[in-house]
């Protein structure tokens, strides 16, 4: 009697060994550290830069570096004032970015924020100034438009199915046209600098309470978000940081807040635009990593046919990505209308566009979708304004501003690249 013999087929080949090693002993962070201490924080800060997961690290060391070197140039670079206006200043093109992270995270693009910002601005204005409206009414009718602008451009992409780039680019083309025609002859309508909009970025909390107030109760809800957060998880039985941990980021955010805190108060206090560009980089940043529809969007940027066969209805999805984007392009907008206190014929117009998406992309928002947060807005916009307040203050031209700030974004997007591929050969993408 024969035995027969069963061939079983052999493991494929592995083809990077090392990558398969670091899939299966990658570990929850959290883990690493509750174990090792001080030692699981450099392991995985070791896995990371093996893995090209480099987060927001090039940022805030670009930030430094340019604090030190124009602060060595002048002086006046690190001064409260120069902060302070340095601060105000991002909020438009910061708020913007916001919307533009929601589509960049489909893998796709807005090339309409700027003239739609253009036209929410110019919108108040005409509504407000020349037909005399409540302002606080002709504000909302403008956030509106800008909302109902970005769902239009989202359902020409998501349900008839043209490309998002040509979509927008006809919308920057007829949203400008737009606006010009609103503006009429003139070109230029000027705001009320006491009024809703002009206050939007002129107003400051002078009491010094308010800015310690505001670093106090960061400090405060952080903690208490993630100790009760890290609770949850122990009872859960998964994976949780120890108080150790999240008694020394409260301590770094601690020192950043009040730190921010004594440089307002020692000029004119903490800004109003600061505080709403804050709010709004809290409220979507916990849309995005605490809601359904968060997971959603991310889920889209991943792989669109895997979110359909998930049951994601990607067409309400999409629409809806780009309508919060024209949304926030409307409160830039706004930010922009009160910076100089007037709509005019050359708003969103110029680099502003490149700026906003710079932003994003600066911040450490992946241009192939998937990978980002909204708080990138806050460090790329930093990043831009930053630049170009340090240029100002040595009185370099214009066109070199263009050239520097070109090449900081050809730069990032050079790295999210090169972390992409790095990533793939680590078995993460």
């Amino acid at each position: 009697m024969t035995t027969e013999k069963t061939s079983t087929p052999a493991d494929p080949p592995v083809v990077n060994p090392d990558a398969a090693h670091d899939a299966l002993t990658a570990v929850d962070p959290r883990l690493l550290v509750r174990e090792q201490g001080v030692k699981g924080y450099w392991s995985e800060f070791k896995r990371k830069m093996h893995a090209g997961d480099l987060g927001s690290i090039p940022v805030v060391i670009g930030l430094i570096v340019i604090a030190v070197i124009f602060q060595s140039m002048n002086s006046q670079f690190l001064s409260a004032k120069n902060l302070t206006d340095i601060s105000v200043t991002m909020v438009g093109t910061g708020m913007m970015a916001v919307g533009i992270i929601f589509v960049l995270l489909l893998g796709e693009i807005d090339l309409s924020v700027g003239a739609v910002s253009g036209v929410s601005g110019a919108l108040a204005a005409v509504l407000s100034v020349t037909n005399g409206m409540n302002e606080w009414l002709a504000v909302l009718i403008a956030l509106a438009g800008g909302a109902v602008i970005g769902a239009l451009h989202g359902f020409f992409f998501a349900r008839i199915g043209a490309p998002a780039f040509a979509v927008t680019l006809a919308g920057l083309l007829f949203w400008q046209g737009f606006m010009l025609q609103m503006l009429g002859d003139t070109g230029t309508i000027n705001l009320d600098s006491e009024g809703v909009v002009g206050r939007m970025t002129t107003y400051f909390f002078s009491d010094v309470a308010a800015a310690y107030g505001l670093a106090a109760a960061a400090v405060a809800v952080f903690f208490l978000s993630s100790f009760f957060d890290n609770r949850r998880r122990d009872a859960a039985g998964v994976p949780s940081r120890p108080l150790s941990d999240t008694l020394l980021r409260t301590a770094l955010l601690g020192v950043v807040a009040f730190a921010a805190a004594a440089v307002f108060n020692q000029y004119r206090g903490l800004p109003l635009a600061l505080v709403l560009f804050l709010a709004a980089l809290v409220i979507t940043d916990f849309v995005l990593r605490r809601t359904s529809y968060g997971r959603k969007v991310f889920a889209l940027g991943g792989s669109v046919e895997a979110s359909r066969r998930a049951g994601i209805n990607v067409t309400a999805v999409r629409i809806s990505v780009f309508s919060i984007a024209g949304f926030f392009a409307a409160v830039g907008g706004l930010f922009w209308a009160s910076k100089i206190a007037a709509a005019n014929q050359s708003a969103g117009a110029g680099e502003l566009l490149m700026n906003v998406i710079a932003a994003a992309v600066i911040g450490g928002t992946s241009l192939f979708g998937g990978r980002g947060r909204t708080w990138n807005a806050l460090l790329g916009a930093m990043v831009i304004v930053s630049i170009q307040y340090g240029l100002a203050l040595e009185g370099i031209r214009t066109p070199v501003v263009y050239m520097i700030t070109g090449g900081v974004l050809l730069a990032t997007v050079v790295i999210d690249s090169i972390t992409r591929k790095t990533q793939r050969t680590a078995g993460r993408a």
